[in-house]
């Protein structure tokens, strides 16, 4: 009981301090949390201080992904800013509708579906958010939306990695990863108009815009989901990146023609058209950066391998602190940590900060013959100030949390959830898929870590496995919307401070929404598909 009662006193605590009235900010509240994670893996748990200890340092390590990503995105997003291309691309998504929703479904649902299919690492939410917010709504309601657009997609993730990766340690058959592909898919899809729905609820002032323009919003939704779901039947790797795809098309033309939307919103924009060349230059940024992802991605083309090939081509021995290692494609490792088994890793052209974030922003710079390099480094720089205390702390608690296998504190939550469900675990399964990605803020690292978990529990409980492991992969994505580092990226690109707890309570809302349908659709629907 002492066990239990330790692994779950970190997260009780964390939660209580950012999800109070007055939370506490993110910065301070999750080094806490670490801390006392450390403890309690200290004195309850009697974990070896030597790797305890290097669990901290690659924990620390580990924050160096989502800070570079956060810079890349936020010098991206500047960049637009200072050369006008922001104000090119509104102008030009108000010429094809003024209708807020329709400008919400084009840039926050569609687009980021796509962009979520090439890539994954809450790029999404740091593509879309910006170039809302851009547009004039405000920024808290831009980020809560963002972080739950963020979510149905991410079961397939970057070309299907959270599935046939993230389900890789239990060596499934074909038929067996197709079928939880498809099962998942299904769920996502009930549930998306729902969630789309209480997105846009959150962020726009008047609600009742959505019922006068409920048939464009489900037309837009399922003119994603509907070819997500059909090529789950057949792939794992595109459902995300084709669905998003088909699905933008679809919802631009019936955004310029006027399909669905409420005719007072949707007046003709008073300014002259925008010329092809113009517009073409001003969405760099945006498709640029949407086609290396792709052509970085996609297994078949090469450059992903090129990108992550990890031979040493450098190695410097630190002593105690480990074994430096550096490839050719600049993939940095550390071995050996503290002499113990605990190792980091960092591929500096494949996480999507150098490339492409950078590198299309530099582009653009040079495509606009500006000189203010500086000025948005500067602004890059001071931008991360905020969020750098709190990912250290995020990633130092997931590694601790995460110390010890199936003896972790992470792993004794997930068997006691279970326990306590016995045969309606279908219920509770997609909350420990969430919890997984609340922890890791990645839907491959909880399908990763609670796979194995969730089969067992099926076995035991004469459970069908596939349909409770595609619980897990809807869980591991609707995660997402309330997992503090996907927050704390958000509001650092948005510059919005003091705000996470804020984002929490209403992010948690839409969870609980999420949880609920996924969990019925099991319990009630997947048993007898």
């Amino acid at each position: 009981m002492m066990h239990l009662i330790a692994a779950y006193l970190p997260l009780v605590v964390l939660i209580g301090l950012m999800g109070k009235k007055n939370s506490m900010a993110s910065s301070r509240a999750l080094p806490l949390c670490a801390v006392m994670a450390w403890w309690l893996s200290l004195t309850v748990f009697d974990q070896n201080l030597r790797e305890l200890n290097a669990t901290v340092a690659s924990g620390m390590l580990l924050a160096l992904t989502p800070l570079s990503i956060i810079a890349g995105a936020i010098f991206l997003f500047r960049t637009m800013d200072v050369t006008g291309a922001l104000d090119t691309i509104r102008t030009w998504l108000n010429q094809i509708s003024h209708n807020p929703i329709a400008q919400l479904m084009i840039v926050g649902w569609a687009f980021a579906f796509l962009v979520e299919g090439a890539s994954g690492f809450g790029t999404p939410a740091a593509i879309a958010a910006p170039v809302l917010y851009g547009l004039g709504f405000p920024a808290l309601r831009v980020a809560v939306f963002c972080l739950i657009m963020n979510t149905i997609p991410v079961t397939f993730g970057a070309v299907g990695t959270p599935i046939w990766f993230g389900f890789s340690v239990l060596e499934l058959t074909p038929q067996a990863l197709h079928a939880i592909a498809w099962k998942a898919a299904l769920v996502n899809t009930l549930a998306a108009p729902f969630i789309v729905i209480a997105g846009l609820a959150l962020v726009l002032e008047e609600r009742r815009a959505i019922l006068s323009n409920l048939v464009f919003i489900l037309l837009s939704t399922f003119a994603c989901t509907l070819p997500y779901l059909l090529l789950s039947t057949i792939s794992v790797e595109f459902p995300a990146l084709a669905g998003g795809a088909i699905g933008l098309f679809i919802t631009l033309m019936l955004a310029r023609r006027g399909i669905g939307l409420a005719r007072e919103h949707n007046r003709p924009s008073p300014t002259g058209a925008i010329a092809p060349r113009t517009l073409i230059k001003a969405t760099f940024p945006l498709w640029g950066t949407v086609l290396v992802l792709i052509l970085t991605r996609i297994h078949q083309l090469g450059l992903k391998q090129l990108l992550q090939r990890d031979h040493p081509a450098l190695h410097v021995s630190l002593g105690p602190l480990g074994d430096l290692h550096l490839s050719a494609a600049l993939v940095v490792s550390l071995d050996d940590i503290f002499l113990t088994d605990v190792a980091w890793q960092h591929s500096l052209l494949y996480v999507p900060s150098l490339v492409p974030f950078i590198l299309i922003a530099l582009l653009t710079l040079i495509w606009f013959r500006s000189s203010a390099t500086r000025q948005v480094a500067r602004q890059t720089f001071d931008s991360l100030r905020a969020p750098f205390p709190a990912l250290l702390g995020a990633l130092v608690f997931v590694n601790v949390m995460m110390l010890g296998g199936e003896a972790s504190p992470v792993a004794r939550i997930g068997h006691h959830l279970a326990g306590l469900s016995g045969q309606n675990w279908p219920l509770l399964a997609p909350i420990l898929g969430a919890l997984g990605s609340f922890f890791s803020g990645s839907a491959t690292i909880s399908n990763l870590t609670f796979a194995a978990i969730q089969s067992s529990i099926a076995t035991q409980s004469g459970l069908d496995p596939t349909s409770i492991l595609a619980l897990q992969g809807v869980g591991a994505a609707m995660g997402n919307m309330v997992c503090i580092n996907n927050i704390v990226a958000v509001t650092s690109i948005l510059a919005l401070k003091h705000q996470d707890g804020v984002i929490l309570r209403k992010t948690a809302l839409v969870l609980i929404l999420y949880a609920t349908i996924a969990g019925l659709a099991g319990a009630l629907l997947l048993p007898h598909v």
